[in-house]
Parts: C-alpha cells; structure tokens; sequence
C-alpha cells in the first residue's frame, strides 16, 4: 500500500503546477476561491441540543500579484478532512487554518445554513418549529479573525398611519429583518432573534390555532411600527449590549397594499 501511495506522489511531483507559476501583470486579487459548496455541520444551540443541518460555503483567500492562480483543492480538503461542529471558535480554528494552507495573508469564509427554534403559540401552547437564516462571516487579516454573526428575522409590523386614519383595522406586513453583528465575545444565535421579535409589532410562528390567531393580530394591532421604528429599535437594544462591537440592522417590509417594499438601514462601525 505505501508503495502504491509514494508511486502516486511521485507521478504528482512530476505533473506541472500552473498555478503556481509567475504572473507579470502586476495585479494583486483581492479575493480567489470557491463559491456555493455545501457541506453538512453541526450547530449547538443555547439548550445544548446539536442540530444538523447543511451549509453553503463561499471561502476566499487574498492573491499575490506574483502568483498566477491558487490552489482551489485545498478548500474543499479543509471542509471534508475535519468533522466540524461549529460554533464561533472552531469557525476561527478554520478560517485560520485556511490562510495558512493557501499561504495567504487575508482570508474570509461565509457559512450559511438554516437554524431552527421550537416555539410555542400564545394561546393553545402548541409547538412547532421556525426557520431562520444564519451566516457566520470570518474574516483572518493582520493575523487577526473578527467574526460576525449575521441573521434574517421575519416578523410582522403593522402601519401606525394606516391604524390611526382607519376606521376599521389597520394593513400590516410579513418584515425580514438582517441584523448583523461584530463581536468578540460569545453571543447566541437565539440572542439576537430574541432582540428582533421583541421590537417588532409580532413575532411569527410556525402553527397558530384560532385562539393565537386572535392574540397576535391584537398584539400587532397594539403595537404598530413603521420601518424606521423597526431599525431604530433594534438600534437602541444592540447599541446597549457590550459584546457588539459594530453592526448593520436592515428592514424590508413586504408591503400588503402596494408593489413594493418600504426599507431601512442603519449602520454602526467599530
């Protein structure tokens, strides 16, 4: 068998290694990898349960202008040589390992994947689950990595205008907020999902019977937020948190009574 493997490195030794020849354009790339590989993982989620679910992939590395090409087999080896669980240390561990293999100076790695939460109805106390969308963004650079956590919330919110010149109800929407967030402390996923919901007209559910029904209609209607309401909010909880060293928070509010969305975005840098 050793026999058989050296005879393979031996023929690979003597193939011709493109990529690493020279380039004389003098152009550095920023950034050089692959895109869209999936891959399964394991999340932990504050209750200590492990959820496996499957991840997309983008990892990119920064390019040299002396170098033609870079090695795109070595990050598929880096995902299928490791049985990852992944949390925001073993996501380091990776982006790191990541720059050191392809010899770079910057790296960057975004881990996509769905994460669920079993939530209960107001009213009935029946269960179901709710998706949400998560991506870990890493970035290795100054012989650094800054992680941040970025995550879509759907909710409701309903119109303050619309409430207060109607006689009869008011128009709401279904609203995806994106919170993401730097932080150099540990800081769970349910977090910040729990931070969205609590400043939005109403949070969503997967299975409502009549009775919860009546309550989160009510609940909105009680508590309407315009898009800037939404993001200023939010703003205002995350600005109070230590851990967060710097975050985007975005609304986009599928509008019920028109063909478009009303948006909002704020933005605080480290």
């Amino acid at each position: 068998m050793s026999d058989v493997i050296e005879s393979k490195d031996k023929a690979t030794s003597t193939l011709p290694d493109v990529q690493n020849t020279q380039d004389t354009r003098a152009i550095a790339i920023n950034k050089v990898g692959i895109k869209d590989i999936l891959h399964p993982v394991q999340v932990k989620d504050r209750t200590g349960k492990v959820q496996h679910t499957i991840a997309n992939f983008n990892m990119y590395v920064d390019l040299p202008h002396e170098f033609k090409g870079t090695h795109m087999s070595r990050f598929v080896e880096i995902l299928n040589n490791h049985d990852w669980e992944i949390t925001v240390d073993s996501f380091k561990t990776m982006l790191t390992e990541m720059t050191s293999r392809l010899d770079a100076e910057v790296g960057h790695i975004e881990m996509t994947f769905r994460f669920f939460i079993n939530k209960t109805a107001p009213a009935s106390g029946v269960q179901s689950l709710l998706d949400y969308e998560v991506t870990f963004i890493g970035e290795h650079k100054n012989n650094k990595n800054l992680i941040n956590i970025k995550v879509v919330v759907p909710v409701t919110s309903l119109c303050p205008c619309s409430k207060k010149i109607s006689d009869r109800g008011a128009h709401n929407q279904r609203s995806h907020v994106t919170v993401n967030v730097q932080t150099e402390d540990f800081i769970w996923v349910e977090e910040i999902i729990d931070l969205v919901e609590s400043q939005a007209s109403c949070e969503l559910y997967g299975l409502l019977k009549r009775p919860d029904e009546k309550i989160v209609t009510e609940r909105a209607y009680d508590n309407p937020k315009f898009v800037e309401d939404m993001v200023r909010d939010i703003a205002h909880q995350l600005n109070i948190d230590e851990r967060i060293m710097a975050y985007t928070v975005e609304s986009e509010n599928f509008e019920s009574i028109h063909n478009h969305s009303a948006y909002a975005l704020i933005e605080k840098t480290a």
